[in-house]
């Protein structure tokens, strides 16, 4: 028992990235509402979440869990990434608690109970499916002095008997009623503020349904793969984003499947506009959309645009090519359907980006860039995932059929694929320096406009300037190139490395430049060159704005602050052409004026980007890209009050109008 003389219970969990903000430990705080909500278990048990960066370590972990004493429960939410850590953990723990019970929980350990107790026993229970309820009745269990070798009448877990064989009892049915668990934000469980009262995570993150009606072979979402979407109440989820709007919290992050499939998915936006225009928050929601688009869809981003929401809205096709589309178990819509669906986005100067898969089988690299490219002429933000075996998906079930060879993770227990029937491994090794750059590039939109130029006036595609780079990287006498050239290679490769470098360091910018300038300009028709080399100008221009060392803004910019948030301004910029315009223009599909046209704008940048780039969260950096003031502010909004820096003529001038 811990020092209150209860039941003291630890609650694990990691996330990926290591970032200077922690990254919301939801998954623990269902845990934890849920257990307090029985009052055998909030009278006898005291529940403690400890959430990590990515980049903590082991040690640190250890040192930090176990200083004060073991507890007599420690659970663990695992994924790939921490699978090891958590084991060798559990290892540790059963060391300084021979009689306490560790509970491995997660999409990676779910289903895998033969595995994961051989390679760790120290571990006594994995839970399979939704946890809140089985983990609750775990703890039940334990206070009345049960043991984890007899659980059998706990369903949707699996445990070793006392003669050491892997027990798994039958799956607990999914929860219908959402609502019967506690809100991890409402109810307390999850710590939301620093002690000056700030919120205290990158974004919220918030569940508004469960389930996903697809089966495709290489996804098991939560276990929620083929089953019927449930949805948490409306007036549960205005609740919590009453409280977060009152946290100032900029970004909402669904936990979602297929947000924008239902009707209730308008009214949760409904009601994020109606708080928003009342309290000024949140100022942009992000989500992994429906794979198809409804009605509902194309209501709910009317909405969003009239209310000035911002989101990256998502086209998840993840190939166009045919027979991999068959094996993968899915169907895409009709070609016009969605690229009537990006044309449309375009025209309203909406964020859009895709989502592609490389190396499925069925794919060959001719295949592959085909299609990317044929994407690329209607979307540039192209998020490229290198396919990877997950348990309990069809893939690995299939591994042999599909003559797949693949290597566990450094440091991770990921399966990366490195070879099958239609891919060598030559043919991945090259794909995989393509995947990079198109992760920093265009993913991550270190080039957003340009690729909008380059589609509509010159006659390159967006793979063949991709790979221009990596040639050129891989050649050039430029010493700013030097650190590029060891990001990239197998087994190697730091992308978020990449992003940081080219934002934050002037002299990436300028190798940049000279590459466009060397290797890129000599490719563009002569008649549309100045206009497209401006454009890539005005690209460098709207990059992120990087605080220095002692947290000032750089000179050439005036901070401000809007409501909570702080931003920076960079007036008067002067442009040979009327870049924005003709931008507009070619979104729209539109045939724009070329002339030159001298023109001034002002740009204004959201401050912080630097706790994303080297994350590569893309979804959440083009949230800091240069952008017009009307881009990003009601003129009810825009009330700025003084920076760090000097308090311009332009904004007095702006906020009074």
């Amino acid at each position: 028992m811990g020092r209150s003389g209860k039941l003291s219970v630890f609650l694990v969990q990691q996330g990926i990235w290591d970032m200077p903000l922690e990254s919301m430990p939801l998954a623990s705080g269902y845990l934890k509402a849920a257990a307090l909500a029985d009052a055998t278990v909030r009278e006898s048990a005291e529940i403690t979440i400890f959430n990590y960066r990515g980049g903590t370590t082991l040690t640190q972990m250890a040192n930090d869990i176990f200083t004060d004493g073991p507890p007599d429960v420690l659970a663990c939410s695992v994924l790939g990434w921490n699978y090891r850590t958590f084991g060798a953990l559990a290892e540790t723990f059963r060391q300084l608690n021979p009689e306490g019970w560790v509970v491995f929980g997660g999409t990676h350990v779910a289903n895998q109970g033969e595995r994961s107790f051989a390679m760790f026993p120290a571990v006594d229970v994995i839970v399979n499916g939704e946890g809140e309820l089985a983990f609750r009745e775990l703890l039940t269990q334990r206070l009345a002095g049960g043991s984890p070798r007899d659980l059998g009448n706990v369903k949707g877990i699996s445990f070793r008997d006392r003669l050491g064989a892997v027990v798994t009892t039958d799956p607990r049915d999914r929860i219908d009623d959402l609502d019967i668990i506690p809100s991890p934000a409402l109810s307390g469980a999850v710590e939301l503020t620093r002690p000056d009262g700030s919120f205290r995570y990158d974004v919220a993150l918030m569940e508004t349904n469960r389930g996903c009606p697809y089966k495709c072979s290489f996804c098991y979402w939560g276990g929620a793969v083929g089953q019927r979407i449930r949805a948490f109440s409306r007036e549960r989820l205005r609740r919590e984003l009453e409280l977060y709007a009152s946290l100032k919290v900029h970004t909402i992050c669904l936990c979602d499947a297929n947000f924008g499939l239902m009707p209730i998915d308008e009214e949760f936006v409904d009601d994020v506009i109606e708080i928003r225009e009342r309290t000024g928050y949140p100022r942009a929601l992000e989500s992994s959309w429906a794979k198809n688009k409804s009605k509902v869809f194309y209501s709910i981003v009317r909405k969003m645009k009239d209310a000035g929401l911002r989101s990256s809205f998502t086209l998840a096709l993840q190939t166009l090519n045919d027979e991999t589309l068959r094996l993968m178990n899915r169907k895409n819509m009709k070609v016009n359907e969605w690229e009537d669906l990006v044309a449309w986005l375009g025209a309203e100067e909406l964020e859009c980006y895709a989502e592609l898969i490389w190396g499925a089988p069925g794919e060959t690299v001719e295949t592959f860039l085909a299609g990317y490219d044929r994407l690329s002429q209607y979307v540039s933000r192209i998020a490229v995932y290198p396919i990877l075996l997950l348990p309990n998906t069809e893939y690995t079930e299939k591994r042999e059929q599909f003559g797949i060879v693949s290597v566990r993770g450094d440091n991770d227990d990921f399966e990366y694929v490195l070879a099958h029937n239609t891919m060598t491994m030559a043919d991945n090794q090259r794909m995989q320096r393509f995947l990079f750059w198109s992760r920093v590039l265009a993913d991550a939109a270190v080039l957003r406009h340009t690729w909008i130029g380059l589609r509509g006036l010159a006659e390159l595609t967006q793979s063949q300037v991709l790979r221009n780079l990596d040639e050129w990287i891989s050649s050039t006498d430029d010493e700013a190139a030097v650190p590029l050239q060891g990001m990239v290679g197998i087994g190697t490769e730091t992308p978020g490395a990449a992003i940081d470098y080219l934002y934050r360091e002037p002299d990436a910018k300028r190798m940049l430049e000279r590459w466009w300038t060397e290797s890129i300009e000599p490719l563009l028709p002569a008649d549309r060159l100045p206009v497209v080399r401006e454009i890539f100008r005005y690209d460098l221009l709207t990059q992120p704005i990087y605080r220095m060392e002692d947290g000032r803004t750089p000179a050439e910019v005036t901070p401000i602050r809007v409501g909570a948030d702080e931003y920076a301004v960079r007036a008067d910029i002067a442009l040979e052409y009327d870049v924005p315009a003709i931008l507009s223009r070619l979104r729209a599909k539109e045939e724009p004026d070329l002339r030159p046209a001298r023109t001034s704008v002002d740009l204004y940048y959201r401050l912080g980007v630097e706790q994303f780039t080297t994350t590569t969260n893309s979804e959440e950096i083009v949230h800091f890209m240069g952008r017009p003031k009307t881009d990003l502010f009601t003129d009810e909004e825009f009330r700025p009050e003084r920076g760090d820096g000097p308090y311009t003529t332009l904004l007095r001038d702006s906020s009074c109008g």
